[in-house]
């Protein structure tokens, strides 16, 4: 999964692979071998050749970014698929008419979060995909009314299938 993180106002390229012995994680073109585990919500730990690093993240705010403590230092910290971003404009979350939320990747279905009818909010969950044992929660592109849903837990998937539309 290749996504770009902004870490403060720097921009960074990321690209994740869940392997069976932890993570592959490049960073700007830097391999780090990685295993993180989450002994309780909000609190990683990350195994690093150097030694143990422990990460605390808040909660998502209003604009998808949340502040990470590393070793009593805090960012502010946002992370984006470029995917799902493409043709997207600043305002994007305010504009009217109809917004198709697609599958980035194959999967399967795991969880619908909001049900047709429902009121969502801009970044709320909509509806969460599992591909390659990672589950990716779907969020809201604006504030709208969930009007159409493709799929079904336990559906299969294809990158780029049309999931939702809000409106």
């Amino acid at each position: 999964m290749k996504l770009k993180a902004m870490i403060g106002n720097c921009e960074k390229e990321i690209e994740i692979k869940r392997l069976e012995e932890g993570l592959f994680v490049e960073i700007d073109g830097v391999t780090i071998d990685l295993d993180v585990s989450e002994p309780e919500p909000g609190t990683y730990l990350m195994k690093l050749p150097e030694g143990t690093f422990e990460a605390f993240v808040s909660d998502e705010g209003p604009d998808g970014e949340c502040e990470v403590t590393i070793q009593g230092s805090t960012f502010l910290v946002g992370v984006f698929d470029p995917k799902r971003l493409r043709g997207a404009k600043k305002g994007a979350g305010l504009a009217d008419g109809r917004i198709e939320i697609k599958s980035a990747m194959p999967g399967k279905i795991v969880k619908i979060i909001a049900a047709v009818g429902d009121e969502v909010k801009l970044g709320q969950g909509v509806i969460v995909v599992e591909a390659m044992k990672m589950q990716n929660e779907l969020k809201s592109p604006k504030d709208g009314t969930v009007v159409e849903l493709f799929s079904a837990v336990g559906d299969n998937v294809n990158s780029g299938e049309l999931l939702a539309v809000i409106e």
